[in-house]
């Protein structure tokens, strides 16, 4: 029997698996410390025992008991599986349905060791990001999948298969939620405690919805931030001997040094863990390390006199870099600097998402487990040093942005200096990328459209990258208004060098920002490739969740929406529910991700492409929804761009009807009627 036919075969429980412990070797999770009481942590060993009969409860009891006492959370390293997790291809994976084992493929790729940040732990990215709460739920969700037929679905809560339901060959083979906690009690205290009980999971965005296709994921809109930074903040379009500081070379945060060096700029990418740097460093994702903050002021001016395309990555703590450049600029009146961010897991800010500059990495760690308080203290002097630096270069010709990761909301939280006089509630000193950048291109339409070929040919990847360019091109000389041009020639840039910029780690896939008219022709194109055997294997398409329509964030995606709706999440609910009734193959509803728990609903779906003509009329039913409802509702909220691309759509699709907004209300009518 193969290991993919025995991961599907349910829980190994005669004989048990050896027990091995955490894997060294292998970065591990943080000490999670949930503050559990005696009858909690009963609890959370009784809901993790009821996976077993009987007969092995005795002997796993104590086991389960010692991972949370020493780890803050029941993972069951026991049932971690031997062989090597990755997305094989599709037709190994002993399944009824293409779609279950495309679910398979997506599910191995997230727990990939060379895609996922803590694989032991499940956490595929952003310090907490699960694909399952413990190794029983992975073991019972691959042995559903691999019964499953096309009249059922697979229902998860928040990791726990809850079970095959029957159901229509049209409805999603996968119904998935995570964290689904009543709003009164969706805090960061009751997430840990719930967390650790195992009866919710933080799935971040695409880590609980299977759809993570390693930091190439975010290195397209990097790359769209970047450029468009240059082009608002500084007015040039060339980025060369330009500088962009940064932190983080983790999960998502991995891709910014390889988004350096596609725009053409110098990258300065602080990292306090080393295993995460030198992973991308050995990935071919970071051109140079060091750990001497000598070395790396004296390279970056190296590289800036030069006009050098470099990425840079720094051994330490981003607040002593941010320090390091006031420093020189106090002292020798150079600006080292043009822009800058973060993208620290700042979500998750007092359990390894941010790091103190007042200690070694090692030392944090310890901290954060035996003094949580005293480790939060630490964090929140940290933020208010970090943005005190930051505001010292941006009196100068220096421009920084919030990368949605709620670097500023933790800032204020933490008492720095961040406030935006007269501002709502959403702005700050500093602007977002989604008010200054991103939520223009959201109000075209445009995303972070992705695909992946379940075949694991990198053949079948070229293919889709050749059909993407035909159709992207296509569409330009079919006329488009200037500021939608301007998008389809960044990306056809983009999705013509990507294969030369080494993105693939992982699963063979492509993200590539696009409207809605591109994302449904480019749909067709691979489907009818794959009818025509050009493509060997079914394709799966899907997106961020961080999306023109998924995400309801009023500190990121939704930021940018000033009418009072931006802490409404029926956008992403109604998303959700229609994708999953107009084709969707799976989709999934969040609460948390990018910038955390309570602070975001979020969705996604995977759609699997297979060559008939039942999945082309689906493509094109769902896609042309799942990008519609945001920039109609973005219309709704006032947006011009968002307005006009909604009146375009409608043109060209008779049966979409959308309710339009009059005109704004004048100041003075309104001042009039106000009047005491």
């Amino acid at each position: 029997m193969s290991s993919l036919q025995a991961l599907c075969s349910g829980l190994p429980l005669r004989p048990l698996p050896e027990n091995r412990g955490r894997w060294a070797g292998v970065p591990h999770a943080p000490v999670r410390t949930p503050g559990l009481s005696p009858a909690e942590e009963q609890l959370a060993l009784r809901n993790a025992l009821r996976y077993f009969p009987p007969d092995v409860q005795e002997l796993l009891a104590p086991e389960f008991a010692q991972e949370l006492r020493l780890y803050g959370h029941i993972y069951m390293y026991r049932f971690c599986p031997a062989m090597k997790m990755r997305a094989y291809p599709i037709e190994q994976y002993p399944c009824r349905t293409r779609a279950a084992a495309a679910i398979m493929h997506m599910i191995m790729n997230n727990l990939d060791p060379a895609v996922a940040q803590f694989p032991q732990e499940l956490v595929t990215y952003g310090g907490n990001g699960q694909v399952f709460s413990n190794w029983a739920q992975f073991w019972l969700m691959m042995s559903y999948l691999s019964q499953m037929t096309e009249e059922q679905t697979l229902v998860m809560y928040s990791g726990h298969p809850l079970g095959l339901f029957p159901s229509s060959p049209q409805a999603p083979r996968l119904v998935i939620t995570n964290g689904m906690v009543i709003p009164n009690y969706s805090s960061r205290t009751e997430y840990e405690k719930l967390f650790a009980m195992g009866v919710t999971m933080y799935g971040q965005m695409t880590a609980g919805s299977y759809c993570y296709i390693g930091p190439q994921g975010i290195v397209h809109g990097t790359v769209l931030t970047v450029l468009n930074a240059g082009r608002r903040y500084l007015g040039v379009k060339d980025l060369a001997g330009k500088v962009f500081v940064t932190s983080g070379l983790g999960g998502m945060s991995g891709a910014q040094a390889k988004a350096a060096v596609i725009v053409g700029c110098i990258g300065v990418i602080a990292e306090v863990d080393k295993a995460a740097l030198m992973k991308r460093h050995e990935q071919g994702w970071l051109m140079e390390v060091t750990d001497s903050l000598d070395h790396c002021i004296a390279r970056l001016r190296e590289a800036r006199k030069r006009k050098e395309v470099l990425s840079l990555g720094y051994h330490g703590n981003v607040v002593d870099l941010w320090e390091r450049l006031v420093h020189e600029l106090d002292t020798t009146g150079e600006l080292l600097v043009d822009l800058g961010s973060d993208q620290t897991s700042c979500h998750n800010p007092f359990n390894g998402g941010y790091y103190p500059v007042q200690l070694g990495f090692a030392e944090a760690q310890s901290l954060m487990a035996s003094d949580p308080a005293a480790f939060k203290s630490l964090v929140q002097e940290s933020l208010r040093r970090q943005v005190s630096a930051i505001n010292r270069l941006a009196k100068e010709n220096f421009f920084f942005w919030d990368y949605g990761n709620a670097f500023l909301l933790e800032a204020q939280r933490a008492g720095a200096d961040v406030e935006k006089k007269g501002a709502n509630r959403t702005e700050f000193r500093y602007p977002s990328y989604v008010q200054h950048i991103m939520g223009d291109i959201f109000s075209l339409g445009f995303g972070p459209f992705r695909w992946v070929c379940t075949s694991g040919d990198p053949q079948d990847l070229a293919v889709t990258d050749e059909l993407a360019t035909s159709v992207l091109e296509e569409a330009v000389a079919d006329g488009v208004n200037p500021a939608v041009k301007l998008q389809y020639a960044d990306n056809i840039r983009w999705i013509r060098e990507a294969a030369k910029h080494q993105l693939v780690v992982g699963s063979q896939a492509r993200i590539l920002y696009s409207d809605q008219k591109g994302r449904v022709a480019i749909a067709v194109a691979f489907n009818r490739a794959i009818a025509r055997g050009k493509i060997k294997a079914p394709v799966v398409l899907s997106r961020d969740h961080h999306d023109v329509s998924g995400t309801d964030s009023p500190f990121r995606e939704t930021s940018n929406i000033y009418d009072g709706s931006a802490f409404c999440a029926d956008m992403a609910v109604q998303n959700f529910v229609g994708d999953a009734f107009r084709g969707a193959t799976w989709v999934a509803l969040h609460n948390g991700g990018g910038v955390g728990w309570g602070e975001v609903i979020n969705g996604g779906f995977g759609l699997v492409l297979d060559g008939t003509q039942e999945a082309e009329q689906k493509a094109k039913m769902m896609l042309s929804w799942d990008v519609s409802n945001g920039v109609a509702r973005r219309c709704w909220s006032g947006n011009q761009k968002a307005y006009e691309t909604i009146c375009q759509t409608m043109q060209d699709n008779k049966g979409l009807v959308v309710t339009l907004p009059h005109a704004v209300a004048e100041e003075r009518v309104l001042q009039q009627a106000l009047r005491p």
